[in-house]
């Protein structure tokens, strides 16, 4: 009788080995593609970083997108957006950098926004997924304060409108944004939910002062809002909770 050609072979070593070998190749292929967004590497004057990483940047690859939106490839190689009023604070790196103008209306440190495409979010229908309550009647306040009608008190105490509408995310069924009708026919600008405060009298909010509100990125449509729009709208209040008042920047003791 022959003995089998691994009959002194070590195949459970063989096992293990094929193993690791897997395990290696799969970290590598996980880290490519992860590197095909925000690579190549920039540093804070949006030059090519000298540490780029020990991994190479992957081939370009075009994915086809839904409901006919067109195509996207990656990585594009584009330079980030650098047209920013930030001036440095240090010669030396990694320290920040202060704003040369009003921070807010310039869209920079916590006002500042990524340029998402400049179409409506849609679910897996290809409907816009935030809406406003006012053109589905099919959507109702079923439970908490309903804030349509209440006047909006901004941070420093100015009444600055009225809510008049709820934009819902329907395939959620949340509620995204509250819609406020200005004073003095200023027009109606579109607020995070979640930074509001909704009272049995009033709806505050503590992000911004009267006379930003204006300010407010608008919208082109009254019955839907574009990825861009919605990341505008978020970084300005966002930015209020640091830029409103030049006392909100100083440390607090």
């Amino acid at each position: 009788m022959t003995e089998p050609f691994f009959g002194n072979f070590d195949l459970a070593s063989l096992s293990l080995w094929l193993f690791w070998i897997f395990f290696a190749g799969l970290v590598y292929y996980l880290q490519i593609e992860n590197m095909r967004e925000g690579y190549p590497l920039e540093d804070e004057d949006g030059n090519h970083a000298p540490n780029q990483g020990p991994f190479p940047l992957p081939e370009p690859k075009t994915f086809k997108l839904p409901h006919d939106r067109g195509s996207v490839t990656v990585p594009d190689m584009q330079p980030e957006r650098r047209d920013v009023a930030l001036k440095r604070t240090s010669i030396t790196n990694g320290f920040p950098f202060e704003p040369t103008g009003d921070p807010m209306a310039d869209g920079v440190g916590p006002a500042s926004w990524a340029p998402r495409r400049d179409v409506p979010e849609l679910d897996g229908h290809g409907h816009p997924k935030i809406v406003p309550m006012a053109a589905h009647p099919v959507f109702a306040v079923a439970s908490g304060r309903d804030p349509r009608g209440k006047p909006v008190v901004a941070g420093d105490g100015e009444v600055i409108g009225r809510i008049t509408d709820m934009w819902v995310d329907a395939p959620e069924q949340l509620v995204r944004y509250l819609q406020i009708e200005l004073n003095d026919n200023q027009g109606s600008r579109l607020m995070p939910m979640t930074l509001a405060k909704i009272t049995s009298d009033r709806v505050s909010v503590h992000a911004l002062y009267g006379a930003q509100f204006p300010g407010v990125p608008k919208i082109r449509s009254k019955t839907q809002v574009t990825l861009l729009e919605e990341e505008k709208i978020c970084a300005y209040y966002s930015g209020g909770k640091l830029y409103a008042d030049p006392m909100r920047q100083e440390p607090v003791l």
